[in-house]
């Protein structure tokens, strides 16, 4: 049963708590205890994938929430590539980060970047949670990887601020993340809390290259990072550390806009914190903006937030102006998004393709022939980003069996048997068939690539797509890296094996 609400319309105090919080819901209508807690103070609502079907059921949605509060700042998590909400059923299509920085075009991730906020706010949405800023500089990052546009601190540099430009062109305010970085883990923040072992000077040059282009492209808000980085504070976890997003971010790196808060329910914070005091001690340290419910997404959750907030102040602990400056700071940014105008002129649907294709590194290693025919298509998978979902499609079987019908395909996550008799039961299926063989960062999975390594040495004319970051070497008859596994990623990659 759920809590029942209490009237806090004319407590401020009551209604500065609620402006800070962006928390989630279900369902693909507003339940009205969230119409209610926006008439009560609430500024801001997270849409996860959950609360996606179509563009006119997400402008339906919008509309109904802009019906109570017509500068409710609504927010999603858009990076496009293999993180999408907008296109969560069938893949995005539009590549990315990695995808980009490989083509190394600003121009082009500028043009993709617009493309990509002027559908979400054609469906209402008018703050994207993204880019990535992070450099990619440890390759068996679980958790950033292909949401990265590179390991070079210059490259992702200038591409975080093209995407920035870019989106707010359109008049979608972007969400740099995740502040200082968290591009040099091992531990996937949704599980745990790492830790970056890193000196200073190394963290100024690299990981706060990006935030700093970010920043002077005008970002309007900044995500933090569930990550301890004990050369900035060796207590606090970025998010809850008020020398990082006070000191450092707002004070020495000038930042103005909004800070956002990473997921409050992520290991990283829950488990130690609980979300309550993590919200607490995250708005004291200097965040703006607390963002839930990608798991939590019920009244309950914003109640007691919102209970833990105003208790906070009352007590002492959290300072009555400092959550005062927080809501204002969010609603300044509602109403940037209510003013600007939205982008007019010339559309670009199919911009993603075109960065998917020159975003293609093909490589002959011995003598190939055109896939023809009726191929049969093995998926290795690795166990599901949390940041992506397992809902989301990738690969490249629908797609060749689109140009050629008939193909076949299977999927296969890390096998129990030994890897030797998973490549027996995949020959065994092909029964004679070239063989298209697709991967997902190789280089972090051994089990994959021992799979790979028995189906090469039977079947040498094999096609390997990697679909990941292509750090081992390539090999097959033909070897594709696309650079990401969204939708046109994988179309760019058919086309490139059946020519």
């Amino acid at each position: 049963m759920s809590a029942q609400p209490t009237t806090v319309s004319g407590d401020q105090l009551t209604r500065d708590a609620l402006a800070v919080l962006q928390p989630g819901f279900t369902g693909t209508e507003a339940p009205e205890w969230l119409l209610r807690q926006i008439r009560d103070g609430l500024a801001s609502v997270g849409l996860f994938g959950r609360n996606i079907t179509s563009p006119g059921q997400l402008a339906a949605l919008t509309a109904q929430l802009r019906a109570e509060r017509e500068d409710i700042l609504v927010a999603i998590d858009e990076e496009g590539g293999d993180v999408t909400r907008l296109e969560v059923v069938d893949g995005s299509s539009v590549p990315g980060n990695h995808a980009l920085g490989a083509v190394d075009d600003p121009d082009l991730t500028r043009a993709v970047a617009h493309e990509l906020a002027r559908r979400l706010a054609d469906c209402g949405v008018h703050l994207n949670w993204a880019p990535s800023a992070d450099v990619n500089s440890d390759p068996d990052n679980p958790v950033i990887g292909v949401r990265s546009f590179g390991s070079d601190p210059e490259l992702v540099a200038r591409h975080t601020a093209a995407y920035v430009e870019g989106m707010q062109s359109a008049g979608v305010a972007a969400c740099t993340k995740h502040f200082p970085g968290h591009g040099d883990t091992a531990v996937d923040s949704h599980h745990a809390l790492p830790t970056i072992e890193v000196a200073a000077d190394v963290l100024a040059d690299r990981d706060l290259t990006p935030f700093r282009a970010a920043i002077a492209a005008g970002s309007k808000a900044v995500m933090s990072a569930h990550i301890l980085v004990p050369a900035l504070d060796p207590d606090n976890p970025a998010t809850l550390s008020r020398r990082i997003l006070t000191g450092l971010l707002r004070e020495e790196l000038g930042y103005e806009g909004l800070i956002v808060t990473d997921g409050m329910e992520m290991q990283a914070i829950s488990a130690t914190y609980g979300i309550e005091r993590g919200s607490v001690l995250a708005i004291a340290a200097g965040a703006d903006a607390i963002c839930v419910g990608g798991g939590l997404a019920d009244e309950q959750t914003v109640i007691r937030l919102r209970d833990a907030l105003v208790a906070a102040v009352r007590s002492g602990e959290l300072a009555e102006e400092r959550l005062a400056d927080a809501a204002a700071r969010v609603r300044a940014l509602a109403a940037w998004t209510t003013a600007t105008p939205r982008a007019t002129g010339r559309r670009t649907p199919d911009i993603g393709l075109v960065a998917a294709r020159r975003a293609l590194e093909i490589t002959r290693t011995g003598e190939h022939r055109a896939l023809t025919g009726t191929p049969h298509v093995v998926s290795l998978a690795p166990v599901a980003n949390i940041a992506v979902g397992d809902e989301t499609p990738w690969g490249v079987a629908a797609e060749l069996a689109v140009r050629l019908p008939g193909t076949t395909s299977a999927t296969y996550a890390r096998p129990e048997a030994g890897d030797g008799e998973l490549a027996g039961r995949v020959l065994a299926e092909a029964d004679g068939r070239r063989l298209v063989v697709v991967v997902r960062d190789e280089h972090r999975h051994p089990w994959m690539a021992r799979a790979l390594d028995a189906l090469l040495a039977a079947r040498p004319d094999t096609v390997v797509v990697e679909m990941g970051i292509p750090q081992s070497a390539p090999r097959g008859s033909l070897y594709v890296a696309t650079h990401g596994a969204s939708r046109v990623c994988g179309q760019a990659a058919a086309e490139a094996v059946t020519t």
